[in-house]
C-alpha cells in the first residue's frame, strides 16, 4: 500500500525504494510496476497478512508473499514480495527481483492494449482522488447498464416463473409482478459488474473498491434472499398445518423463522468481516461463552420450549382435547411454547409446563372411538335361579335392540357371590356422539335394567346381615336378614 500510495501521487524515488533493485533502475521500474498493478492486479489487497512475518503459505518460500497473480499473453505471473535485511536487524518487505525481471514485458503488453483503446487523453490522465475519470464514467455506465439488463431478464422471466412457481407453491401470491426479487437483482448487478470492471482496464483503486463492495453486496444480498426464502416456507407450513393446533403451531414457526434469521445474518456478518480483513475468532469464542452461560441460565424454558415444539409437531395434545392427567381433568384451552392451559371441571384454568406433559402419561378422553357401558348389577341371595336366569336373559335383550350398541361387544355373565348380593356383570361397546349422548344411552340403558329386574320378580340388593339369637335351651336360631340402612 505505501508503494501504491507514492507511485500514485508520482514521487517514484520515494516508490522506487520499495523495489529489491538497484538504484539506477529501481524509479523506472517502479513506475512501469505500479502501471501494470494499477491495470491488472486483482483488487484483492485485503486479504494481505498484516503481521510483519507475513501470512504461513506452504505454495511460496519462507519469507515470501503472494501478493496475486497477474494474467498476460504468457500466462499467469506471480507477484510476490520478499523480506530483505537492509543493515537492520528486522529486515522489510520489498517487491522480489524475480518479480520485476517481469514487469518490463507486461508493461509494453498493457501499454499496446491501451493505445488501441479509444479514449480520450483527459479521461485517461485527469485523477480525482487518485482515480482516473474514464474509470469512474465505465463504472457508472457499466453498472447502469448491468441494471437495465437485469430488467429485461426480469421482465422476460416473471411469466415463466411465475406459471412454474404457483405449481410448487400453490396458493402463494409471492410473484406477481416481479420473479427476480431485489436481493436476487443486486447478486446479478454484483455479477454482471465483476465481469465489466475485470473486462476492462480499470485502475486497482476501482477494482479493490469494488471486490469490497462486491464482497459486501454479496453477503447482504445471499442474507435478505435466505430470509425471504424462510418467510414464503414459513406462510406454506403454516397453510398446511391442522386448525386444531394453528396458534400454537405458529408462533413455534415463527420463532424457528426468527432464529433462523439470526443465525443468517450473524453469517454475513462474519462473512463481511473475514472480507474486511478483521479476524472474528476473539468474538465468536466470546458469543460462545456466553451462550453456554445463557443456555445454563434458561435451562429450564429451553427445556419447555422444546417440549412444546414436540407436542405441537407430535401432535400429543390438541386444544379442545378432554384430557385427565394425574389429578388434573378438563379441556386443552392453549397450547404455548412454554406451558399448556388446562380447563378443569370446576371452570378453573390450569397451566403445566410443556416439559411435565412430555414426560408424564396423559388420558385422552376425547379420542374415545366407544364408550365402556359397564355396570354391575347385584340381586338380593333370595333370588331363584329361575329369576337370576330371567334376569340375565332379559338384560342380554335389551342390549341387543339398543342402537348403538356393538353387537359382538355384548356380554352379560352371572359372576360372583358377594357379601351381600349375587353380582352380574354387563359388558358392551356403545358409540355414541360425545360424552353427554353417551350419558343420555346409559341412562335409558339403566332404567331398562331396573325394568328388568322387577319383571323377574326380584329386587335389587342392599348391604345387609344376619343375626343369630340364642334360645333358653343355648342353641342359635337364625332370623331373616336385616337390610342396613
Amino acid at each position: 500500500m505505501g508503494f501504491l500510495n507514492a507511485a500514485r501521487t508520482g514521487d517514484d524515488a520515494l516508490a522506487g525504494q520499495y523495489l529489491n533493485a538497484a538504484d539506477a533502475r529501481a524509479e523506472r521500474l517502479a513506475r512501469q510496476l505500479f502501471v501494470v498493478l494499477d491495470a491488472r492486479l486483482p483488487g484483492r489487497l485485503a486479504q494481505i497478512s498484516d503481521e510483519p512475518p507475513g501470512s504461513v503459505d506452504d505454495r511460496v518460500t519462507p519469507n515470501q508473499e503472494l501478493v496475486g497473480r497477474i494474467e498476460s499473453r504468457k500466462g499467469s505471473v506471480e507477484i510476490v514480495l520478499e523480506r530483505v535485511p537492509r543493515g537492520d536487524p528486522t529486515p522489510i518487505w520489498l517487491f522480489s527481483s524475480k518479480t520485476l525481471a517481469t514487469i518490463p514485458p507486461l508493461y509494453e503488453e498493457v501499454i499496446s492494449s491501451r493505445a488501441r483503446a479509444i479514449i480520450p487523453d483527459f479521461l485517461s490522465t485527469k485523477r480525482i482522488g487518485g482515480i482516473r475519470l474514464v474509470d469512474y464514467l465505465a463504472l457508472f455506465l457499466g453498472l447502469l447498464l448491468v441494471y437495465l439488463l437485469t430488467l429485461l431478464v426480469n421482465r422476460a422471466l416473471t411469466p415463466v416463473v411465475r406459471l412454474v412457481w404457483r405449481r410448487v407453491f400453490p396458493g402463494s401470491d409471492t410473484i406477481r409482478r416481479n420473479v427476480l426479487p431485489a436481493p436476487v437483482k443486486l447478486l446479478l448487478v454484483t455479477v454482471g459488474g465483476g465481469l465489466l470492471i475485470s473486462s476492462l482496464q480499470l485502475s486497482l483503486a476501482v477494482r479493490q473498491l469494488w471486490s469490497t463492495a462486491a464482497s459486501l453486496m454479496t453477503a447482504c444480498a445471499v442474507a435478505w434472499l435466505l430470509i425471504l426464502l424462510l418467510g414464503e416456507i414459513e406462510r406454506h407450513l403454516r397453510r398446511k398445518l391442522p386448525r386444531s393446533n394453528l396458534a400454537a403451531a405458529s408462533s413455534l414457526l415463527r420463532l424457528l423463522r426468527r432464529s433462523g434469521d439470526v443465525l443468517i445474518v450473524f453469517g454475513a456478518l462474519i462473512v463481511v468481516l473475514r472480507n474486511l480483513g478483521i479476524d472474528p475468532t476473539p468474538a465468536l469464542a466470546g458469543l460462545g461463552v456466553g451462550g453456554i452461560a445463557v443456555a445454563l441460565a434458561a435451562q429450564k424454558t429451553l427445556e419447555n420450549v422444546i417440549a412444546g415444539a414436540s407436542l405441537i409437531f407430535d401432535q400429543a395434545v390438541r386444544v379442545g382435547d378432554s384430557l385427565k392427567m394425574g389429578d388434573v381433568q378438563g379441556t386443552i384451552d392453549h397450547i404455548g411454547l412454554r406451558s399448556t392451559r388446562i380447563r378443569t371441571l370446576d371452570r378453573t384454568v390450569v397451566s403445566v409446563p410443556n416439559s411435565q406433559i412430555a414426560n408424564t402419561s396423559l388420558e385422552r378422553l376425547s379420542d374415545r372411538d366407544k364408550f365402556w357401558f359397564h355396570p354391575i348389577v347385584g340381586l338380593r341371595y333370595e333370588t331363584t335361579p329361575k329369576q337370576l336366569h330371567a334376569v340375565l336373559d332379559g338384560i342380554t335383550q335389551l342390549l341387543h335392540e339398543q342402537p348403538g350398541i356393538e353387537a359382538e361387544s355384548v356380554r352379560v355373565r352371572f359372576f360372583r357371590l358377594a357379601s351381600f348380593s349375587l353380582d352380574i356383570e354387563v359388558f358392551a361397546y356403545l358409540v355414541a356422539r360425545d360424552w353427554n349422548h353417551f350419558l343420555e344411552i346409559q341412562e335409558q340403558l339403566l332404567f331398562g335394567l331396573s325394568e328388568v329386574v322387577r319383571n323377574a320378580g326380584t329386587s335389587m340388593a342392599f348391604p345387609s346381615q344376619t343375626m343369630y339369637l340364642a334360645s333358653p335351651s343355648g342353641e342359635m336360631t337364625g332370623a331373616e336378614p336385616l337390610p342396613l340402612r
